[in-house]
């Protein structure tokens, strides 16, 4: 294992501590948001702090990659035509794992090593902003994301921070 997937951070058990300490003082939230976020589910990109959002802002979706999958179109779907939501947001990042994963050579290695062959596609990329402009054309393209035709897509700097629009080829 490579140190930069060195695996850090608490525990099962100290994070079932913290949610105790949290319903200890939790107030509930209204439902609803205007904004979906897609992101990577990388634990160097805090969506939450990067866009300011509160608890109950948006929704936020994160995968791997934040890859468009059949999954996320779904949630999508629902969040614009039954949750009323208007924009959606989504945001690659540099370094990311997904950048230059080859998916035959990836489902290669599990099939060998599982004997199983993954029903689903990994969702490597070449590059982050090429992937976000090939995310947003789809979403462009789907008729069950009314949304997707203003979607705006973003990549984050793990470097340094910033967050650059991606422009719509």
């Amino acid at each position: 294992m490579s140190a930069a997937h060195t695996p850090t951070g608490p525990t099962t058990a100290e994070l079932l501590d913290k949610a105790e300490r949290y319903a200890d003082s939790f107030t509930p939230v209204p439902g609803g948001a205007k904004v979906a976020v897609v992101a990577c589910m990388d634990n160097r990109l805090d969506v939450t702090r990067l866009l300011g959002l509160e608890n109950g802002d948006a929704y936020v979706i994160r995968n791997a990659g934040g890859v468009l999958t059949e999954d996320v179109r779904r949630s999508l779907a629902i969040a614009q035509n039954a949750l009323g939501v208007q924009e959606i947001v989504l945001v690659h990042h540099t370094d990311c794992g997904m950048s230059g994963l080859e998916d035959q050579a990836f489902a290669d290695s599990l099939a060998e090593a599982t004997g199983l062959r993954p029903t689903w596609r990994p969702g490597g990329f070449a590059s982050a902003e090429e992937d976000v402009r090939e995310m947003l054309a789809g979403l462009a393209a789907d008729p069950h994301v009314p949304g997707g035709a203003s979607a705006r897509g973003f990549v984050y700097s793990v470097e340094d921070g910033t967050l650059s629009e991606v422009a719509r080829s």
